[in-house]
This record gives structure tokens, C-alpha cells and sequence, in this order.
């Protein structure tokens, strides 16, 4: 049987977001950046590789670490800088190069398979040697770099990073680097000289106004793909929990806005406009597996910006080459709801929010790269709910366990579908210091349903995980 795949699609102790995934002979390889718990700024670990078969998307497996900071000679004279979110190109060659920015420009490192050991090769540069973004009288922003190589051979990097507070804005102001959208330029096929100068694609916050993008103007994070014979520009929009997506029939230009595929709050998803996860920048792109479409993205955990992971959603195309945006689930990767029975670990809860004070927040106990860490929600407390979508329930009668400690003695309410809806169990708590078992009777209806937590009484509780039974 194979393996169930949740979301995160990850192991719980890993932190790698700005995933760009690709399918290379029978394995999906994910490449990324690579946060650390409880760090405090983005991106402060090494490359990790990550891959799993085309066939079964629960298995991952740890490639271990592709490229590390000091490995760029920039770094070496410091300041070190962090590894941001990367992109990967196989050459004509049949090599793999890995783009990364670092000091306002773009480095490629190069490998012979996906996940080797990459060696640095060097940096994007003009034809005089002049450094891509490093051009002295202004340049454009060369952050977040994304290479696509269309199927006449040529290729193309994108590149853009619209800055909206107003430190970044002086500081672009200062170098006199553009940051007014997503830009695109030709490579030779040594993979690193541009080749003519940069067009923007599409415009930021501050152009997009008065177009087909206002309101969702370019903010950060380039992808493209070639779908169906049309050219999709992935990229994180001036609303910064969205990732939305242009169109145009060219990889250079000529793009109309299309619309958001994901937020990592569901904001916007059937209308809604409530956050129902905390919300905070997104990077990723769509990849094909097996005749699916999914778009990976990241979610925020820890009350903070800085431990990113790496999540998964099914997507679909319209006949006019539209997708419509989907919600955040537990089981993207699964391509179908979970089992209705089993043992399920409560961090890879896909809503989080409160109706009275803060949320709850998934954490981990154990340091960062502990490969032993539990994840666990923490602190639910009157008015948050917790929601887990989807499972595929019998219909029969049965028991729910929950695993939790914390100081409240009143009750955990589950509901189905509805997350202020009837209970369909009540599950009685003691207060306890130290993880604990309590269990209720539960009749969950057959079919696709989504399950809601919420505590009545006062008080706080974590909890671990989860267990439903026939």
C-alpha cells in the first residue's frame, strides 16, 4: 500500500520553502530554500535535496545537503549571506544548474545529477563581465531567480523583487536598481552571459494600478512553465499570500494577468475573505505527476516568518486555460481525501484561526535539524478552531482519541464540515502537564468530510495528534 502524503509533504522537523518542483526520469525532485526553527531570519541553512517517486508521492527521501552558503565566492569576503529561494535548469549539456541570488545578483552552481554535489560555475554576467543586477547607473533587481528553457533551446532567466516597505524602497532608490516588476532576459548557451537587455513582464504594486493586474501586481517569487502550449508565469503578488499566475502565448512578454491559483490563508478561495491560517509570504510553482497538476507553496508555523514548509495542492485547468484557485488541505499531495481511520499527527492541520483572540500555532519540540522533533499544535484556547481536510469517512460509529496536555479542564469539541457546527463528539479533558490520552465515542457521516476542533472552557491545551477508530 502506498503511503499516505500530507501537508506539509515533508518530515515535520524540516523547513524548506520557495519550493520549485521537477519531475526527472521516475522522481519529483523539490528545490528550494531552507529555514531553520526558531531562526531568526529567513533562509539560514544550507540547499537540502529533496525527492519521491513520480508513483507515490507519500515516500520522500533526503538527498542531504546540495550546496552550501560558503561554497560561493562572494561569501567568502562576507558579508555571508543567506541562501534565498533557487531555481534549476538542465542544460543541453545534460547537466543541472542551480540559480540562486546573492549580493543583488544571480550565482549558478552546477551538478551531473539533480541532487549531487553542486559545484559553483558562476555568475550571471553581461558579455563585458559586468555583474547581472551589479551594473553600475542602475540595474534591475536580479533577486529570486527563475530559468525557463523553451523547446527551441533558448533560455530565458526571470528575475524581479518589488519592494514595499520603505526601507527596501530607499535602499533601491540609493543603488538606482529597478524595482518596478518581474523582468526577463536571454542566456547564452553557457548558461550565465545575457544576452540583450531585460523587458519587464509584469508590472508591481506600484504600475499595476489602472491595468488588468491591479491589486495583484508583481511582488516576488518568478516561475514559469510552458502548460498546454501556454506560457504561465507563476509569481507572489503585492498581497504576498497569494500566488497568482499571468498567461501569454511567448515566454518573454505579452502576458495577461490570469488570476490567484493559492493563498496560503485561503483568502479569496468561495469568496471568503477570513484568513484561515496565518498568513505570510509564498514562493512555488506548478509541476505534473502522473497526468495531475499541483502547485507547491509554503505555510508558517511557530508565530513567525522564519520556519517555512514545504506544502502541495491538486490544481485544474479550465478548457480556456484558466485555473481556478484552490484551498489549502491536509492531503494535496494525496490527490484524495485521507483515511477515515488512523493515527494522525495534529500539525498537519490546513486551518488555523480565532474568533476571540490569538490562534493557535504549530511548533515542535526537540532544535532545529533534530530529526527526532515532533511538531504539535500549540495553545488552543476558547474561540480558536482547527480544521482537517478531508477524510473519507465509513459512516460507522466509533472512538476519537486525542493526545493533548495543557491547564484546561473543559472540553474538545469535533465537528464535521461546519467548524461552529453540531458536535459530533465531545471529548472531556483534565489538566495535565505531560501528554495524555482522551478518548469519546464519535459517528462521522460516509463520504468527503472535513473535521473541526474547538475548545470549550478556559484555559489552554496542545495537541499531538489525533486517533480515529471504527
Amino acid at each position: 500500500m502506498k503511503m499516505q502524503a500530507f501537508n506539509p509533504f515533508l518530515p515535520e522537523y524540516e523547513y524548506v520553502p520557495d519550493g520549485e518542483p521537477y519531475v526527472f526520469g521516475d522522481r519529483i525532485y523539490v528545490f528550494g530554500s531552507h529555514d531553520r526553527f526558531n531562526g531568526k531570519g529567513y533562509c539560514e541553512n544550507d540547499y537540502v535535496g529533496w525527492s519521491a517517486p513520480v508513483d507515490d508521492l507519500g515516500d520522500w527521501r533526503y538527498e542531504g545537503v546540495i550546496f552550501r552558503k560558503d561554497q560561493d565566492p562572494l561569501n567568502a569576503d562576507g558579508p555571508v549571506l543567506p541562501l534565498y529561494a533557487p531555481d534549476i535548469q538542465r542544460g543541453k549539456d545534460g547537466r543541472y544548474y542551480l540559480y540562486y541570488p546573492t549580493h543583488s545578483g544571480t550565482s549558478v552552481a552546477v551538478c551531473d545529477t539533480p541532487t549531487g554535489a553542486y559545484e559553483f560555475y558562476g555568475h550571471v554576467c553581461y558579455p563585458d563581465g559586468s555583474r547581472y543586477g551589479k551594473r553600475p547607473g542602475g540595474d534591475i533587481m536580479a533577486a529570486d531567480p527563475a530559468t525557463f528553457m523553451d523547446v527551441d533551446g533558448q533560455l530565458y532567466l526571470y528575475t524581479g523583487y518589488t519592494p514595499m516597505d520603505a526601507p527596501s524602497l530607499e535602499h533601491c532608490k540609493k543603488t538606482g536598481r529597478h524595482y518596478h516588476g518581474a523582468y526577463c532576459v536571454r542566456l547564452e548557451d553557457d548558461m550565465k552571459t545575457v544576452r540583450g537587455e531585460a523587458e519587464m513582464i509584469v508590472p508591481g504594486w506600484e504600475l499595476a494600478p489602472g491595468t488588468e493586474f491591479e491589486g495583484h501586481g508583481f511582488y516576488e517569487a518568478s516561475s514559469m512553465r510552458l502548460i498546454h502550449g501556454r506560457y504561465y508565469f507563476i509569481y507572489s503578488s503585492s498581497r504576498s499570500h497569494e500566488l497568482c499566475y499571468a498567461v501569454s502565448d511567448r515566454p518573454d512578454g505579452g502576458f495577461h494577468y490570469g488570476g490567484t491559483v493559492i493563498s496560503n490563508g485561503d483568502v479569496g478561495y468561495g469568496g471568503s475573505q477570513r484568513a484561515k491560517n496565518q498568513l505570510g509570504n509564498v514562493h512555488g510553482s506548478i509541476a505534473e505527476v502522473g497526468g495531475h497538476y499541483y502547485i507547491f507553496y509554503h505555510r508558517h508555523t511557530n508565530r513567525c516568518g522564519y520556519c517555512r514548509q514545504a506544502c502541495a495542492e491538486e490544481i485544474f485547468f479550465l478548457e480556456d486555460g484558466s485555473i481556478p484557485q484552490v484551498e489549502i488541505t491536509c492531503c494535496g499531495l494525496n490527490s484524495s481525501p485521507l483515511r477515515g481511520e488512523g493515527r494522525y499527527r495534529a500539525a498537519i492541520a490546513c486551518n488555523i484561526w480565532s474568533d476571540l483572540g490569538r490562534a493557535a500555532f504549530i511548533t515542535q519540540d526537540g532544535e532545529d535539524g533534530d530529526t527526532c522533533a515532533r511538531q504539535y499544535l500549540s495553545e488552543l484556547e476558547r474561540g480558536g478552531r482547527v480544521g482537517y481536510k478531508y477524510f473519507d469517512f465509513s459512516g460507522d460509529e466509533g472512538t476519537v482519541t486525542l493526545t493533548y496536555r495543557g491547564n484546561s479542564d473543559g472540553y474538545v469539541l469535533i465537528s464535521c464540515d461546519d467548524p461552529d457546527g453540531e458536535a459530533v463528539a465531545s471529548i472531556k479533558l483534565e489538566v495535565s502537564d505531560g501528554w495524555t490520552d482522551a478518548r469519546a465515542a464519535v459517528r462521522l457521516p460516509r463520504g468527503k468530510h472535513a473535521l473541526f476542533f474547538r475548545l470549550e472552557g478556559d484555559g489552554a491545551i496542545d495537541i499531538l495528534e489525533f486517533e480515529l477508530r471504527k
